[in-house]
């Protein structure tokens, strides 16, 4: 996820895998897919064991998100997918939180609706209902498990972040003529891109 434009914190590969042997010891940038790749529609499973395949995933997701500004990165948008989420929403972006597995187990009744960037979607903002308050359940980066009762940004960023996990993109909640739109955009720019 990518804070708004605005900033306001209130309203807010498999074949990968080759590098993340046990013997690899420095952090890389992860490539991150850009919408309407359709691995971005892919389910995540379930990450089986907390090893070092997935404290190296983590340690280059983090990075990752931090290189490219974002606030939080779900592993399905690095083509990897498995159930793991990294979230930085402090100021002073140096307290990454890990979510591995999550699986929310309370929301408020309470919505309201939030502008949303999302590091696949590049330079689109736009709202999204989002519940108030959740509560999560999950696994840190060590394996322990973990209850988060989150509210505000927070709270917006973890919905964000577990859409991604379920094979669903931000802009998938605006109208179809809002999202063709962006769809366009997207695909043109990626074509520019690659000129």
């Amino acid at each position: 996820m990518r804070k708004t434009k605005s900033g306001e914190n209130s309203d807010i590969l498999e074949n990968l895998w080759a590098g993340y042997g046990p013997d690899s010891c420095t952090m890389a940038l992860l490539p991150v897919l850009c919408y309407p790749d359709p691995r971005l529609h892919r389910v995540a499973k379930q990450v089986d064991a907390v090893d070092a395949r997935i404290r190296r995933l983590v340690d280059d997701m983090v990075e990752t998100m931090y290189d490219a500004k974002g606030i939080g990165l779900a592993a399905t948008q690095v083509d990897v997918h498995e159930r793991v989420i990294v979230i930085d929403v402090s100021d002073e972006h140096d307290s990454p939180m890990v979510l591995i597995n999550p699986q929310l187990i309370w929301t408020s009744q309470e919505t309201h609706v939030n502008e949303e960037g999302c590091l696949s979607v590049p330079g689109i903002y736009d709202g999204v209902v989002r519940f108030d308050a959740v509560h999560v359940q999950a696994l840190d980066q060590h394996g322990a498990s973990r209850t988060i009762e989150a509210v505000e940004l927070l709270a917006v960023c973890i919905q964000h972040e577990m859409d991604h996990l379920m094979g669903k993109v931000f802009v998938e909640y605006l109208s179809p003529l809002k999202r063709n739109r962006i769809k366009t955009k997207m695909l043109k720019a990626q074509r520019e891109e690659a000129r």
